[in-house]
């Protein structure tokens, strides 16, 4: 049942992300243009996806555990730190300049356009580079 209702939740978010545009760069990239084509629609999407996450989130986490697993696995750390807003500010510039963000591109995958296999791969080595990054400096903490 786990699968399922994962799989479920993964159609439900491909569908949203499939009929905001979210998976259309041009759309993307015509939003953060606010000098030029710029596009609000995507004020909306944004702001039902905080609505939807911030009210379904009380619901969850009043429960003692999730559905299909034994507790919720959520971020260990609470505070902004320079990880975060590095992090947070690589995202944005690789958003927009790409016009895709990983909720975007996963889906897109799906169109059968070579972009998002182009910017998947490259999230991919990206997440991997920072792991490695990460992983050595851990190494070179213990070690100091």
């Amino acid at each position: 049942m786990r699968i399922v209702s994962a799989l479920a939740a993964g159609l439900v978010f491909g569908t949203g992300i499939a009929i905001s545009g979210m998976a259309d760069p041009a759309k993307v990239l015509n939003f953060f243009d606010i000098a030029g084509t710029f596009d609000p629609s995507l004020v909306f999407v944004m702001f039902s996806a905080m609505l939807t996450a911030m009210v379904g989130y009380r619901f969850v986490l009043a429960r003692n555990k999730p559905l299909y697993d034994d507790v919720f696995h959520l971020p260990p750390a609470s505070s902004i730190d320079r990880p975060l807003v590095l992090g947070a500010a690589t995202f944005g510039v690789g958003w927009g300049i790409a016009g895709f963000c990983p909720g975007g591109a996963i889906p897109a995958l799906g169109l059968g356009s070579v972009e998002p296999l182009i910017f998947v791969l490259a999230m991919e080595a990206g997440m991997v580079g920072a792991r490695l990054v990460r992983d050595h400096q851990a190494k070179q903490r213990v070690t100091a």
